[in-house]
């Protein structure tokens, strides 16, 4: 024996410890995972040794490798082994790995739980505490239902050290065994008076995370919050306090008149912002809850505001952030108190992070009035043209039209500025992803106020007459889509309509959906202009409308996407049908001038071809629910996941799949393309033909202009003077820079309210008006009835809040009803629900013997006379009154709870 101990230890002295691991990792970066592999077997070899020591040492290289990511499960047996050591040097390794590589559904739990109550029930605190420290990362269901009464006899442990740790743990089990939560409350309860401040803030840490889930039952203990709170000098404990009460207000608004004269105790004196923070929150929370019953409460609200602007100019970053999510809750309840620091807000705008100004903007959002909308959409439409980022861009611009649209555009007093703001967002050249959501409002607005679709249209044909115009794309391609939808829908509005539809003519290659609306909205402006030509006779000039349709419809049956196809071949038959109709319309009109002497009769606007093209256009479109499609039920029968047809089988060859990828598409463009890519650089020689070949084309071209004398001079560089300069005349408005069409209805603004205060010197002090009667433009009506299938209302949700994997959920216990004993059995259980059934049984019975009784006392009252009736009635109805009388006084019993232990001096009536 002990030349094998020699032997053990002379092999030792060659073991690779962890520090030699580390160093050879380190060493071997080139190979690392050949050595690391190597490492595993001679750790591997270590395990099979008899030594402790050995394995521990194997077991804290396996731990440092755990954390590098490999897998050590396999090695469990040999990390229990070394969890059980006697030595304190080597347990804490063996639980250091099961705190890193077991987890709750490791199967090798069951193994540990006499060895970790051995543990828990030591003389030496430290072993105590290294089980329970490592018992929390890997606790089970088992475990903690196993081990719960152990963990509580800890909680009344004469050593400070274990208090604190088992009240810490017990806040783990009670997530895996909740039924643990009513026997070890009491004890909990105590926890938070225990002369240790390290207990007392853990035990506080516990329950401010139990009344995460149900405040309602820790609502007793607020006499013990108040009094730490008001005595405590432990910043990070009165955090959680804060936290605790500004859940616990909402519950007893009693409590919150009772909170807020230490709340702003503490504000005036704290200097930690964290607590200030807490502070400012849990008061707002506060006047929310008391809101009705304490009127008085302004200076509470304006000390908030002063501090949370303290907040806001401070150069750290966190806080400013914090200082503006905190005035974002006030903003919801007290909007006047955050617009008096509008300056602020605006200058957060400016700020280097882009979190903060996005806060800046969420703020106002919620403080836009009719008041400062224009003034305030202004400053945001400035700081997009000097704003970086597309992201941040895309966000101001979304942003902007929140504010406007907020409340069915309550805040909009001049729709005809919302108009020009729109627009104006459509041209600015940052390549904004936003085009959808201006394209959407603008066709919003004008299905919601009607009054505002002459300019509204009027504004649309100008942008497709610019898109037409102009060689560069300066417009948003989705906006293109609103535009040309608004003025064929709304043709009648157009001042020139046969000028829009040229302009609709002249599209270019755009996205297959914008292109389909093109072609179907041409559709409707030909059959406005076509019913003014023919009411006037002019059938010729509908005939060259037809051709130059026909024309371009042509063009787009060549287009790859099937939609743009079938829109341009559905358009394409109507036109030809117009033609046909228009023909025979004039043959007629000749043949009735050759017959009679009279001049011919105006034709009547509803006999006209134009009349019957506009009926397929007819019908007034109303603003449709958010997520009406999705209540739209489905009919019987109908299984959406069924084939329409079977799938093809894949037998097909791969020459096939390529036939089929390009059938709709032009082969010289996918030839184009392939040379384009794959074309090599020319050679010196043949740029050389390629120049003189270009010239030989120039001087043998008639459209070409030939060089001159004047040529050679610009070519020199000479003199400049020579150069011909010719004038343009541009139908074109010229456009100051710096100024928008938008700031004209700011100006009116301004000058209406200077109008305003002249008067108002004039007249005497009338009654203080609201926002509400601030009327800068003419009353507009704004539709707010949205369609909807029969059968369904707004009220119909469609998302499921059922939060399964939430921790804390199984948290929340009634702790007033009677406690769950362990002592109780399932054969008990069973009694029980026996005993439940048989008594509904009986309960049933009697119900039906009841029903029966009535039935036959009815008939009876039925044949007896009406003054036995009138005599009976009185005597029952005394004895109902009696019976109720003694019902109530059983009831009413003295509230055990909140009132008295709280101290709070009012009337009991009152919390009845």
């Amino acid at each position: 024996m002990a030349l094998k101990k020699v032997k053990g230890n002379i092999e030792r002295m060659f073991d690779k410890n962890l520090t030699d691991l580390v160093r050879g990792i380190r060493n071997n970066k080139e190979n690392e995972a050949k050595y690391i592999s190597q490492c595993m077997e001679d750790i591997k070899q270590e395990l099979r040794q008899d030594n402790l020591s050995v394995k521990s040492n194997a077991i804290a290289k396996l731990t440092y490798l755990q954390m590098l990511g490999y897998d050590i499960s396999w090695a469990g047996f040999n990390i229990i082994e070394v969890m059980s050591s006697s030595k304190f040097t080597l347990k804490r390794i063996g639980y250091l790995a099961a705190s890193q590589s077991f987890h709750c559904d490791s199967e090798l739990l069951m193994l540990t739980t006499n060895m970790i109550r051995k543990e828990l029930n030591s003389q030496n605190q430290y072993e105590a505490g290294l089980a329970l420290t490592s018992l929390s990362c890997y606790i089970s269901m088992d475990l903690a239902r196993d081990l719960s009464n152990d963990i509580l006899t800890l909680l009344s442990s004469t050593k400070p050290y274990i208090r604190k740790k088992a009240v810490l743990m017990m806040y783990k089990v009670f997530l895996k065994y909740p039924e643990a939560l009513r026997p070890a409350f009491p004890k909990l309860k105590e926890k938070l008076e225990d002369p240790d401040p390290g207990v007392q803030s853990a035990a506080v840490n516990v329950v401010c995370e139990l009344a995460r889930k149900n405040p309602k039952n820790y609502l007793s203990l607020a006499p013990v919050f108040f009094k730490l709170m008001t005595t405590s000098t432990n910043n990070w404990m009165l955090i959680k306090i804060i936290k605790l009460f500004g859940a616990l207000t909402p519950l007893e608004p009693r409590l919150g008149k009772k909170l807020i004269e230490p709340l702003t105790n503490l504000i005036h004196s704290t200097s930690a912002m964290s607590l200030l923070y807490e502070c400012i929150n849990t008061v707002i929370a506060v006047l929310i809850s008391i809101s009705s019953g304490m009127p008085n409460h302004a200076a509470s609200i304006q000390l908030c505001v002063q501090k949370l602007r303290i907040l806001i100019e401070d150069s750290d970053q966190n806080l400013k952030y914090l200082g503006l999510l905190a005035m974002s809750k006030i903003l919801k309840t007290h909007p006047k108190s955050v617009q008096a620091h509008k300056d602020l807000i605006l200058q957060c705008l400016e700020d280097k992070d882009e979190s903060i100004r996005l806060r800046a903007l969420d703020l106002l959002y919620g403080m836009v009035s009719k008041k400062n909308l224009m003034e305030i959409v202004k400053k945001l439409m400035v700081h997009m043209d000097k704003a970086e980022g597309t992201i941040y861009r895309d966000e101001l611009l979304s942003k902007i039209i929140l504010i406007c649209s907020q409340n069915n555009y309550q805040f909009i007093t001049n729709f005809e500025w919302y108009v020009t703001v729109l627009v104006e967002l459509a041209q600015m050249e940052f390549g904004s992803k936003q085009g959808h959501v201006i394209g959407a409002q603008l066709m919003d607005v004008c299905i919601r106020v009607q009054a505002i679709r002459p300019f509204a249209v009027c504004e649309m044909a100008q942008l497709l007459d610019v898109y037409s115009s102009t060689s560069q794309f300066t417009i948003m391609q989705e906006v293109l889509y609103a535009a040309a939808w608004l003025c064929g829908e709304f043709a009648v509005e157009l001042k020139q309509p046969e000028q829009t539809l040229r302009s609709m003519l002249k599209y270019k290659s755009l996205p297959q959906h914008i292109e389909s609306v093109f072609i179907h909205n041409v559709v409707k402006l030909l059959a406005h202009v076509m019913r003014g030509y023919e009411l006037e006779g002019k059938y010729d000039e509908v005939v060259g409308l037809c051709d130059d349709i026909s024309a371009k419809l042509h063009e787009s049956l060549k287009s790859g996407e099937l939609e743009v196809q079938e829109r341009s071949s559905t358009s394409l038959v109507i036109v030809n049908i117009v033609k046909e109709e228009i023909g025979k319309v004039k043959r007629g009109d000749a043949d009735k001038i050759m017959d009679c002497d009279d001049p011919v009769e105006k034709r009547d606007g509803d006999e006209t071809v134009a009349a019957d093209l506009l009926a397929l256009f007819g019908g007034e479109l109303n603003p449709v629910a958010p997520k009406a499609q999705k209540k739209v039920p489905l009919p019987e029968g109908l299984d959406l996941d069924a084939w329409i047809n079977e799938p093809p089988e894949d037998s097909d060859s791969e020459s096939d799949h390529e036939v089929m990828d390009n059938l709709f598409v032009k082969s010289d463009k996918l030839d184009y393309g392939r040379s384009e890519r794959y074309q090599p650089e020319p050679t010196e020689e043949e740029l050389r033909k390629s120049r003189e070949a270009r010239k030989y084309e120039q001087q043998n071209n008639p459209h070409y202009l030939k060089g001159s004398d004047g040529d050679k001079i610009i070519n020199e560089g000479t003199n400049v003077d020579v150069i011909p300069v010719a004038e343009i005349d541009l139908s074109v408005p010229l456009k100051v820079a710096g100024q928008k069409r938008s700031d004209k209805y700011l100006n009116m603004n301004a000058s209406r309210k200077k109008m305003k205060k002249k008067n108002k010197k004039k007249k005497h002090k009338s009654e203080s008006s609201s926002d509400e009667n601030v009327n800068e433009g003419p009353v507009v009506e704004v539709k707010r009835e949205l369609e909807l299938p029969e059968g369904a209302t707004l009220s119909d949700s469609d998302s499921s809040h059922g939060h399964v994997d939430d921790p804390h959920r199984a948290l929340n216990i009634d702790l007033e009803l009677p406690p769950v004993y362990e002592g109780v059995t399932e054969a008990t259980e069973a009694k029980e629900e026996k005993k439940v059934k048989k008594s509904k049984k009986k309960t049933d019975k009697d119900k039906e013997g009841e029903k029966k009784k009535s039935e036959k006392s009815s008939k009876h009252r039925e044949k007896g006379d009406g003054d036995a009736k009138k005599s009976k009635k009185p005597k029952k109805d005394k004895k109902e009154k009696k019976d109720k009388e003694g019902k109530t006084k059983s009831k009413k019993k003295p509230t055990s709870g909140y009132e008295e232990a709280l101290g709070i001096s009012t009337p009991s009536k009152e919390f009845q």
